[in-house]
């Protein structure tokens, strides 16, 4: 086969992929708010159940679900008949996919369900089908042709269940009102999460000692603050131990140009600071400092004493930025 006759193939496929979406928002109607509203009446687990590539985009929804304010897995229908149906409890809700709803695996999940009052929400194509009988809920998808070309391998069809799992996830976040900031708090290993995380919730996990010097340092421990404290900066307190000023490295640089080598910290530093609150989120934070374009500032409780250092070239390095 030439390239151009595999761009012409792979093409078809996205087209025909496109066109059972196409099917799928058409065919959506009101039983999709009945899923939500099933699954908005209790406070216990969604289980996803499903087999094979089912399974898989099972996974997914799982994912998402948990992910978005819904507590959610995914059970493997084979496993729940072995033992793993102890998971299902009263007040449970089961999504269970399978396109052409006669998975033979899913049959001892569905008698349980039955049995024990569990509401399934059944993703297939076949209202007829074991899955379709045995559903409280029928989001029924379109019988639309597979994008492989022997009609075998599920494609258009576990893209169809992907983006129903999707559109039912994104209702669910949106009638729980589900915030950038619920989201971030549920990923805290990620960008996002980081940038929501707050000043004081970074610093507390500092555990290097901040460069700090008394107001009456001499210019050599002043030196050796910035030196030692690797970050290009020292922080200069109080008797009291506020914040009342700090020395970069370029203030050290300007001392000594002007001939003030000898000066104690309190006559280099610069006063006032720009300082941080242990409340402000860190996305606000670095668009701050990025704006007035400021390397590092200190974090500073309610009577002005430092609780930490924030160092851009840190959070470059930490994945912040």
């Amino acid at each position: 086969m030439s390239a151009n006759s595999d761009l012409n193939l792979a093409r078809s496929v996205i087209r025909t992929e496109r066109d059972a979406l196409d099917k799928l928002e058409s065919a959506l109607g009101n039983t999709l708010i009945e899923a939500v509203d099933v699954i908005l009446s209790t406070d216990r687990h969604v289980v996803v159940a499903g087999v094979g590539k089912s399974g898989h985009i099972g996974q997914k929804i799982a994912a998402s679900l948990a992910s978005t304010g819904t507590p959610a897995f995914f059970i493997h229908p084979t496993e729940a008949s072995h033992g793993d149906l102890g998971m299902l409890v009263p007040g449970s809700v089961v999504i269970a996919i399978s396109y052409s709803g006669e998975s033979r695996e899913l049959v001892d999940l569905l008698r349980y369900c039955k049995g024990n009052e569990i509401p399934v929400i059944a993703m297939t194509r076949a209202a007829e089908s074991t899955l379709g009988r045995y559903s409280d809920v029928l989001l029924e998808m379109p019988t639309v042709a597979e994008a492989c070309p022997n009609g075998l391998a599920p494609t258009s069809s576990t893209t169809m269940a992907l983006a129903l799992g999707d559109a039912l996830t994104i209702v669910l976040m949106a009638r729980r009102g589900f915030s950038r900031e619920d989201f971030g708090f549920r990923h805290p290993g990620g960008k996002l999460g980081r940038s929501l995380q707050t000043a004081g919730d970074y610093v507390r996990e500092q555990k290097d000692a901040m460069p700090l010097v008394n107001a009456d340092a001499s210019f050599e421990a002043l030196v050796f603050a910035v030196s030692e404290g690797r970050k290009g900066c020292a922080g200069v307190v109080s008797a009291e131990g506020a914040l009342v000023g700090m020395v970069t490295d370029g203030d050290l640089r300007r001392a000594m140009m002007a001939g003030k080598a000898g000066a104690p910290a309190g006559d280099v530093m610069t006063a006032n600071p720009r300082t941080i609150e242990p409340e402000e989120r860190m996305q606000f934070v670095i668009k701050r400092l990025s704006e007035n374009r400021i390397s590092n500032a200190f974090v500073v409780d309610d009577t002005g004493r430092p609780l930490g250092l924030i160092d851009m070239k840190d959070l470059l390095a930490e994945g912040y930025l």
